[in-house]
């Protein structure tokens, strides 16, 4: 278990897609670029089984800003999209109203 103040440490933001393309090195993986208002931020989602990259151009998400950058396979991600999987699939985590971006998620 983690205690409150751990969680606190995490930065949780609003952004909205902005493009997406097909991992070069993985058949599963997107490489997704985010706006979080301030900053762009490029991002290695498992979502390819789950999404078309149309259906996900200009949809609001909810990104770790502060993950250290991690490559994978090849391609460097600079934090994490929210999901949520079960039995049926993966659903991104999406804020129900539209938000400005970059807006903390608590």
């Amino acid at each position: 278990m983690i205690n409150i103040e751990d969680f606190r440490k995490l930065e949780l933001k609003v952004g909205v897609i902005k493009e997406v393309n097909d991992h070069p090195n993985a058949d599963k993986l997107y490489v997704v670029n985010v706006d979080l208002g301030e900053k762009t931020k490029q991002l290695v989602a498992g979502i390819k089984g789950s999404y078309a990259k149309e259906s996900l151009i200009g949809r609001q998400v909810v990104v770790v800003d502060n993950l250290e950058p991690a490559l994978l396979r090849g391609v460097e991600s600079q934090g994490m999209l929210l999901a949520a999987s079960d039995e049926a699939g993966i659903s991104i985590v999406s804020p129900d109203r539209t938000m400005k971006l970059g807006s903390v998620v608590k």
